[in-house]
């Protein structure tokens, strides 16, 4: 087994840049800017490296490479832990491309979460619902209106099934020269739609689990694929949940695109868009300007903060 502190003794190579595309915890897979792929461990004190860091590393002479530093991040998207910390699952992605299904489910307070999440950290959303072979054309025509919600405020989304072949096209060139990676629920198809995207990685896919309807989970570390044209995916562990972590109150408003106009026109400064009087955000709901249910989904992200 390999030991992460290094001995200054070894005899390095010179330092180079990379790009970690996974990181299995005592080890980090480093590619290198010649597209070759280094098995590595860490220096002691590196910090938590994740699925696209770019990173300064050695290799050695003799058993793994060493990442000596991290380089400074354009974005990172993190996710709060079973104990509240929040923990880094992606750096340097443009796109975080939602995932959501019939099956298991299409859950708005979840893709709201996600939204939230992708605007606070200044990461691009696009909405991909999968699976729409599942659908009848009448379901699919009521879920597409039941969604405007999200096109009305200028987020993407695309309808997609990679039975049917439909979407992907559209999927492909909205992430084109761009990394991205995909998020959802475990059994949304994720692998699925990576495999048909990138049909020669072989990721892993597992069918819905026949006792409880939740998704199995396929993928147990995070990784980026290239694609072809240009760009990146990374696969990462499906979640049932996506905390906001320690956003406050303000950062979550702000976080809702299409409140940002009304809130400074509130009365009070602190206001909370439930009753008080002279609320910006209410009045802009009741002239349909703010849709409904989007804004009962904020005042449940803004209560869950007190839990």
């Amino acid at each position: 087994m390999a030991d992460s502190n290094i001995s200054s003794s070894t005899t390095p190579y010179s330092e180079q840049e990379g790009s970690i595309i996974a990181n299995y915890g005592s080890f980090l897979d480093v590619e290198s800017n010649g597209r070759e792929i280094h098995r590595c461990v860490a220096r002691r004190n590196l910090g938590a490296a994740v699925c696209g860091d770019r990173v300064l590393w050695r290799e050695q002479q003799q058993g793994y490479g060493v990442v000596e530093q991290l380089l400074p991040r354009r974005t990172l998207l993190s996710r709060p832990d079973s104990r509240s910390r929040m923990k880094p699952v992606a750096a340097n992605i443009d796109y975080i491309v939602i995932v959501a299904a019939p099956s298991p489910g299409i859950y708005e307070d979840l893709i709201d979460h996600y939204l939230a999440a992708a605007e606070h950290t200044g990461i691009t959303p696009l909405l991909l619902i999968n699976k729409m072979d599942l659908l009848t054309e009448q379901k699919l025509a009521e879920l597409r209106c039941r969604l405007s919600c999200y096109t009305d405020i200028g987020y993407q989304v695309i309808f997609a099934s990679t039975k049917k072949q439909c979407g992907l096209d559209e999927l492909l060139s909205a992430i084109l020269k761009r990394n991205s990676i995909f998020c959802g629920e475990s059994g949304v198809g994720k692998s699925s739609l990576i495999n048909t995207l990138l049909p020669d990685i072989n990721a892993r896919v597992a069918e819905l689990s026949q006792a409880s309807g939740k998704g199995v989970h396929t993928t147990t570390t995070a990784r980026l694929y290239h694609l072809q044209e240009g760009g990146g995916v990374i696969d990462s562990p499906g979640v049932r949940e996506f905390g906001l972590g320690k956003m406050s109150i303000t950062e979550i408003s702000q976080s809702f695109i299409e409140f940002r106009s009304f809130t400074k026109q509130c009365r009070f400064r602190d206001c909370s868009h439930r009753t008080e009087p002279g609320c910006a955000i209410l009045a802009a709901e009741k002239q349909g300007k703010i849709n409904k249910l989007r804004l009962k989904s904020y005042h449940r992200m803004v209560s869950d903060l007190a839990l």
